[in-house]
């Protein structure tokens, strides 16, 4: 099973300073900041997920490279701007999310496959269109449903063609919608009747494992031995052996990086459990916390001094010359001023007692400390993302696929 994380620009820089927050002057980002696959020890991920829409933009405005950047891409290759070591695969699709209340996906053929040649990537994804509904005992699918699925098959045709007209050494997967178990097979159906022995299942983020299950199922009862299906979007760490026995082979996902920083306690990754971070927000970057000091409701210097004695005390508890209840006090000291709306202080001291950073080897945690555990700005947010990445790899490595795991789920779902 390989895991390919998408790109959305996340990249950490190795001289900054974590005493006093702040980058050197001298950083470039393009040149200084290092992506995860530069920064771990062991490899967090198989390949990268890289889409038109972040680079190219879509109907919805710019994507989220800059003009330089995007430059950049197209004349290094995804694999020279990237930085890439051999053994990591690259992986292009259109990025479908962004473009989901249109009628039409805003690309052409041509188009994106110019994208996948000219940025030399190993593989690519046929365009598709989401469908945002999922129905198990649905008699008959709404007009627009069936629409986007057909969309999608007459898009993944026109790919396939133009593809072989080309003579591309792009491996080219199908893109497969649907709205239940036999709309999805039958997509597949028809995407092995064009050719395509690598096939993407697509629109599956917001359904439960066991639907997720049952579609592949069914599928399962008409995919050739040859196909091969990838998941778009979709983590499930927990039924990714069953997955497995179901022929996926391949699947990508941010959960693990975004839940570092989108989470509200399950922020910081192990392989027994998760651990909320500890949050001490910057005075001067918390929204909130400003407009109370600017109104007079809090004390600037009172807000200083909590954020300064916050951070000392976990340090020094990091390095054993603070107790437990010293550290807590001073965080939940600097919490009551940054008026939150509960105390996580019995789950600041779970994390604490654990000190999990200092038994993981991700290259990291050693070097960084505690710091990996404090919920702040993006430097600190991001590590602990690269950081949950490790993890799940070797949560990955560790998988069996269970038959009988597969029976008992898809029976009591």
């Amino acid at each position: 099973m390989k895991f390919y994380f998408p790109d959305s620009q996340d990249q950490v820089s190795p001289t900054y300073d974590f005493v006093h927050d702040e980058h050197s002057p001298l950083r470039v980002r393009q040149r200084d900041d290092k992506y995860a696959h530069e920064v771990l020890t062991v490899p967090a991920y198989n390949g990268i997920l890289v889409s038109k829409a972040i680079v190219d933009g879509s109907i919805k405005g710019v994507g989220k490279y800059s003009m330089p950047q995007r430059q950049r891409l197209y004349r290094l290759g995804v694999r020279g701007f990237f930085r890439l070591p051999s053994d990591v695969q690259t992986l292009g699709d259109c990025g479908a999310f962004n473009y989901v209340n249109e009628p039409e996906p805003p690309y052409n053929v041509n188009e994106v496959l110019d994208f996948y040649e000219q940025c030399g990537f190993d593989a690519g994804v046929s365009i598709d269109h989401i469908i945002l509904g999922f129905r198990r005992d649905l008699s008959d699918a709404p007009d627009e449903w069936k629409e986007r699925r057909r969309i999608s098959l007459s898009l993944a045709e026109k790919c396939k063609a133009a593809a072989d007209e080309r003579g591309t050494t792009l491996r080219l997967y199908g893109a497969a919608q649907g709205w239940d178990p036999a709309s999805y097979a039958d997509s597949v159906r028809q995407l092995q009747d064009m050719g395509y022995d690598h096939i993407a299942l697509g629109g599956m983020v917001p359904l439960k494992t066991t639907d997720i299950l049952a579609c592949l199922l069914t599928i399962d009862r008409i995919r050739l031995p040859s196909t091969r299906l990838h998941l778009l979007g979709i983590t499930r760490i927990d039924a990714m052996a069953e997955f497995e026995t179901l022929g996926v082979r391949s699947f990508d996902s941010t959960s693990s990086f975004r839940q570092s920083f989108m989470d509200d306690r399950d922020n910081y990754h192990s392989l027994e459990r998760t651990y909320a971070a500890i949050k001490v927000p910057q005075v001067d970057g918390n929204v909130s916390l400003k407009r109370a000091i600017l109104s007079g409701r809090v004390s600037q210097r009172a807000a200083i001094d909590g954020e300064r004695m916050s951070l000392q005390a976990l340090r020094a508890f990091d390095r054993g010359d603070a107790s437990l209840d010293e550290t807590l006090d001073a965080v939940i000291a600097y919490e009551s001023i940054v008026g939150t709306k509960k105390s996580y202080r019995e789950q600041y001291a779970e994390t604490l007692r654990a000190s999990p950073w200092k038994r993981c080897g991700c290259g990291l945690c050693e070097k960084h400390g505690i710091e990996m555990i404090i919920f702040r700005a993006s430097e600190r947010n991001k590590r602990r993302g690269f950081h949950n990445l490790s993890v799940l790899a070797e949560k990955m490595k560790r998988l069996r696929p269970s038959k009988t795991a597969l029976l008992e789920r898809t029976s009591s779902g």
